[in-house]
Formats: C-alpha cells, sequence, structure tokens
C-alpha cells in the first residue's frame, strides 16, 4: 500500500474521476505553482470503484472554483488546518466560464478577435451543457 504524507494547511481534492487528475492539474495550473502538489492516481474507492486524489500544501485560494466545477461537479474539497479536515466543500457547475475552453465555431467572432474573453454560458444544467457567449456554438 502506497502511503502519502498528510499535510498540516492545504486543502484535498477528492473523488476526482480515475484518470482525470492530470487533466486538472493543468487547467488549474498547479504547475506554475510554487507549492508541493501530490497526485495519487487509480486510487481504490467502495464509493467509485477507482478514483483520482490531489493535495495542494497551499491556501485554497490558489485555485478556480470555478475551472474545477466545470471540470468536474462531483469533486469534493476537503480544507485541511493543523493536519485534520477543517471543512468540506462541495463544487456546482458555474453559470459561466471564461477561457477554460475556446469556441470550434471558425466564424465566431472570438476566433476572429484574439483578445476577446472565451465566454461560455451554462444552458442545460442537467446535460452538462455551455454555449459560446458570442454564437452559441455548444462546447
Amino acid at each position: 500500500m502506497l502511503n502519502v504524507g498528510r499535510i498540516e494547511e492545504g486543502f484535498v481534492l477528492d473523488h476526482i474521476k480515475a484518470g482525470k487528475s492530470m487533466t486538472i492539474y493543468h487547467d488549474l495550473k498547479l504547475d506554475k505553482l510554487d507549492c508541493c502538489v501530490a497526485i495519487i492516481k487509480n486510487a481504490r474507492s467502495n464509493k467509485m470503484g477507482k478514483k483520482d486524489i490531489i493535495k495542494i500544501d497551499g491556501g485554497l485560494d490558489l485555485v478556480d472554483l470555478d475551472i474545477l466545477g466545470f471540470v468536474d461537479d462531483n469533486i469534493t474539497i476537503n480544507v485541511i488546518k493543523d493536519g485534520v479536515i477543517a471543512e468540506k466543500k462541495s463544487l456546482s457547475l458555474p453559470k459561466t466560464v471564461t477561457n477554460v475552453i475556446k469556441c470550434k465555431n471558425p466564424r465566431c467572432i472570438s476566433q476572429v478577435e484574439q483578445e476577446l474573453d472565451n465566454v461560455f454560458i451554462l444552458t442545460d444544467e442537467k446535460n452538462h451543457v455551455y454555449r459560446c457567449k458570442y454564437c452559441e456554438e455548444k462546447a
């Protein structure tokens, strides 16, 4: 059995779908942070069978929770203080997502005007459907 040391102050992203941790690592730009990050892939889980876990040594302000909610709203965030779980946070789908995904429509204004933000709006919460703010192309 693999043991990864506990953290004193930071947070743990738990219940990540197996194999998705590296995508989340890059989407949250964790490689740009100057803190300790541990990625555990394919950990056993009674609830999910297999899951990934990311441990981050540092404050919750280091990550954009909207990006995390967009990637997978089933992730649980465990806030760690003094080596114990002080708080558990659940995610929800964000109403808008900015500069996380790019519009695929070649005629969209966001493709032509490079300085425009890529903004997607949640249009169908049940099916997790986002559409481009400018041309309504489905993400």
